[in-house]
This record gives C-alpha cells, structure tokens and sequence, in this order.
C-alpha cells in the first residue's frame, strides 16, 4: 500500500523503521522544521528527518502543514494511506478528510489521550499501557480504533524504556493494520482520561508528594526531561536514578538532603528517597556516593 508518513520524535522515528521495512514503505515523511536544540542550541533536524534521510526516503517540513502548498504536496504522492505518529501538530478537517489516516497512539484509549501518554501512564502507577491505531478526528485523540495491543509496565522501566518497547509494538501493530485494514471501532466513552503535556514546574520533585509518587514521576520524566530536587541552601541538583528509602531509615525533613550510613537521602512527606545517581548544576552525571566524596560533604545526618 502506498503510504505518506508524518512523525517528528525519536518514538516517530522508530515507527517509521518498521514502516520502511515493510511493503507500505513511505513515498513521502512529513515532519516538522528544523529547531534548535541541546545545549549549544544548534539548529538540527527532527529525528524523523534524520531517520529517513538515511534510508532514503524523501522529506518534507512545512511551518504549518494545513496549508494550501503542504496540502498539495501530501496530496501529490498519492497515498492510498496516510499514518501519523507523534507529528507535534493539529491536523486540520481539510487534510483529515483528504485521505485514509492511521495515528500511531502510545496508551489504551480512551485512557491517556493527549501529548504526554507514556509519562502519565508511569506517574499514575498504571499496571500496563499499549499501542492504538486509531483513525484521527478533530476532537483530541476521540476516533475510532483499528487495533490495540497492550503492554506491562515493568517495576524498573523508566519513559526510556518503556517508550522503546511500545515503539516497537507500534511499528508492528501499525504494518499489520496496513496489511489488511480493519474496520475501526469507536472508543467507548468510559474511561477518558487526559495526558497532559508536561509542565515545567514539574521536573521539580516536590517534596509535598509521597516518596512513591516522587519516584513515578521520577521514572515518568527519565531519561527525555529530567528532574531535580531544590533543597535549603543548596545548588539545584538533578536527580538521575533514585529508589525508596528503608522503612527503618530516619527521614530528613520535606525538602532536605541528608546522609545516613554514607547513603544521599531527599526527604518528602511521610518518608525519603535514597538518590542513587545525581547531577550537580553544570556538571555530569555521577554516583551519589562520588557526590558526597565532593559537594556533599557538609550534609547533616537526618
């Protein structure tokens, strides 16, 4: 089946992958404009662009693809299907209604709909997520579905890690649809729940919050976003890896850094994280014990 793809994340890109390797291989990759980014803040392409350069695939990147020109374009590599995955960007009635479309959605609809599914799916604690194809409406992520394959969410995964499987689940689910496209069915309406995008205020662990929830969200924004704690007279510090302090552990107070037998703990309400790898402002990733040998050395025990 001739196919049109539009994507821009690194999620996007893995999808297009399995896309490319299948017989509805895209004639066309639609994605967003180049952006500055990273530290430097060089102007660099989207994943999506950068994947299909390299295999060969021809790219697109209009500033707005609802347009006249972007419409034209689309339209002009004769897709029998158009898929999206993580575009960036609202598809307009006009585009939707001009082809056969298949989203690529990392959550079990109608559960997390939205821009952030795999994050929230983690920070709620969910027990599983998994992969919708789903065709694509005006309302956010309302339409109807082709197929759902469901995926555990592990005790360990982090968005890193489980964004990786369910990329890969999505590339195949997505090729399987396309083999022989299924008759959609609507979401039920039970059940909704939003994924918000996430919010800067966010990446900070706040230490009114539960040390389980600390750790969700911990998990939730590692390793794409990152969190930091902001503890009393002290440099904001990232926080790479953390787990749960033992239950016969003196907590610090909410807010606090404190070492207890050469362990970094982080205080929050009813109990403490012990912070296993951490990232001073400006500096690298590092032990938390390698930390303490430094800029810990004056940290109280709890």
């Amino acid at each position: 089946m001739r196919t049109v793809y539009l994507g821009t994340s690194e999620f996007a890109a893995t999808v297009l992958d399995r896309l490319a390797a299948s017989p509805h291989a895209p004639a066309l990759v639609v994605s967003r404009p180049d952006r500055r980014s990273g530290r430097g803040r060089r102007v660099s392409p989207p994943p999506v662009v950068e994947r299909a350069r390299a295999l060969g695939i021809e790219t697109f990147q209009p500033e707005r693809v609802n347009e006249p020109d972007a419409l034209a374009r689309i339209a002009a590599a004769e897709p029998e299907a158009a898929c999206v995955c993580a575009y960036g960007a609202i598809l307009g009635d006009e585009l939707l209604a001009a082809h056969t479309w298949l989203n690529v959605h990392p959550s079990l609809l109608p559960r997390w709909r939205g821009a952030a599914p795999i994050e929230r799916a983690i920070e709620a604690g969910d027990a599983e997520t998994g992969v919708a194809i789903m065709e694509p409406v005006a309302e956010l992520d309302a339409g109807p579905v082709y197929a759902v394959r469901r995926e555990p969410i592990r005790p360990e995964d982090d968005y890193g890690t489980l964004a990786a499987r369910l990329a890969a689940i999505g590339g195949d689910l997505l090729v399987e649809c396309l083999d022989g496209v299924p008759e959609p069915r609507p979401q039920g309406a039970e059940g909704v729940t939003y994924a918000e995008k996430i919010d800067r205020a966010e990446r900070l662990l706040d230490p009114a919050l539960a040390p389980d929830a600390l750790l969700r969200r911990l998990r939730a924004l590692t390793p794409h976003v990152g969190v930091h704690v902001e503890p009393d007279g002290l440099d904001r510090l990232g926080v790479v890896a953390a787990r749960l302090a033992g239950p016969d552990d003196a907590a610090p107070a909410p807010g606090a850094l404190a070492v207890a037998e050469g362990r970094l703990l982080y205080g929050a309400a009813g109990g403490a994280l012990e912070l296993l790898e951490v990232k001073p402002a400006g500096g690298r990733p590092m032990p938390a014990a390698d930390f303490l040998r430094g800029q810990g050395r004056g940290l109280a025990a709890p």
